[in-house]
């Protein structure tokens, strides 16, 4: 009975380090957060979801590019050495100051939630996960649907502009595109869901006007633009005008969360080339399609999935336990 009882608890131990071990990486098999849950924060600071709330709220009602700038900046930080933060670093070399973060806005937003956690509840709630709710009331207050965001994260401590150079591009064709997302632990329905982004927001001229007037040196426009949505471009972006004047990336709807953006998709208005290409290409089309349909039925399908999605990707290499710090300040370490 000794040596049962011996080998009971020897079997315990090896689970419960097994099950520690676990939680310390992260994620599990399936990619999901096992060192973040929702309500991470309910006994040390139970007002963190309202003060993030009402930060984002106030800066969406001043300025509503604000939100779509909130939820890339989420994306670009978990590309990048997982979700972090380390895309509030400032520096002459930091992922901030990077050429493809260079548009990005909304890092002001972040400040001033940080400024009110650290008020209500000092050295609590850590920059990764300000940024993830940010994220999350970005598209609730563009009309998207409310999810539940597990945290947990702790905040990076490096931050290089050159690991920037991997992030999707406005230019990558779908194989690059499902490689960069599968490096991440995300599938091929995790690239079209998260995509879908982009139904809020707008891009510089420069990142697309080349496929308007010289496409690939054919002297023509990219074939897969709608013939009957190319005037519109190219008088919002004539060949040689103002690189840095703002295009709505889902025409109609820029300002207003939901599935509009594939239907554009499916009649040639994608702005952007990798866009574009989610239609073009056969194995990504089957899910813009998925989206496509009965508005009411397909909308609900896309909010669904789009907080799936993003669920999923806030758990990227998320640093956890002792990992990390819990920044004073979201611009620099401790």
């Amino acid at each position: 009975m000794e040596v049962s009882s011996l080998n009971k608890t020897l079997i315990l131990l090896v689970l419960v380090l097994a099950t520690f071990t676990t939680v310390a990486q992260g994620q599990d098999s399936r990619g999901r957060g096992q060192g973040t849950r929702v309500g991470f924060y309910r006994a040390t600071c139970p007002r963190v979801e309202s003060i993030v709330q009402s930060a984002v709220r106030s800066a969406v009602q001043s300025n509503r590019t604000i939100a779509p700038g909130l939820l890339r900046m989420f994306f670009h930080d978990c590309f990048v050495n997982g979700c972090d933060a380390s895309i509030l670093i400032e520096g002459p070399s930091t992922e901030k100051a990077s050429r493809p973060n260079s548009l990005l806005r909304g890092f002001e937003v972040i400040d001033a939630a940080k400024t009110r956690l650290e008020t209500a509840c000092p050295g609590v709630v850590s920059c990764a996960d300000i940024v993830a709710l940010a994220a999350r009331d970005s598209v609730v207050l563009t009309g998207g649907r409310r999810w539940q965001v597990p945290l947990g994260r702790r905040d990076g401590l490096v931050s290089q502009g050159s690991d920037t150079d991997n992030l999707p591009a406005a230019t990558d064709p779908i194989t690059v595109q499902i490689r960069k997302f599968a490096d991440k632990g995300l599938n091929t329905q995790d690239l079209v869901t998260l995509v879908g982004g982009h139904t809020i927001g707008t891009a510089a001229c420069l990142l697309f006007s080349y496929r308007l007037y010289n496409f690939n040196n054919t002297n023509g426009p990219d074939p897969d633009i709608n013939q009957a949505f190319l005037p519109q471009l190219r008088a919002l972006c004539p060949n040689g005008g103002d690189a840095f004047r703002r295009v709505a990336m889902d025409t109609g709807s820029v300002n207003s969360f939901g599935n509009s953006f594939y239907e554009n998709l499916r009649n040639g208005r994608g702005v952007i080339e990798s866009d574009a290409k989610l239609w073009s290409d056969r194995r990504t089309r089957r899910f813009v399609q998925g989206f496509l349909g009965v508005r009411g039925q397909s909308g609900s399908r896309f909010n669904a999935e789009f907080g799936r999605a993003m669920v999923k990707m806030g758990n990227i290499e998320v640093k956890t336990g002792r990992q990390g710090q819990i920044r004073r300040v979201c611009t620099a370490t401790n």
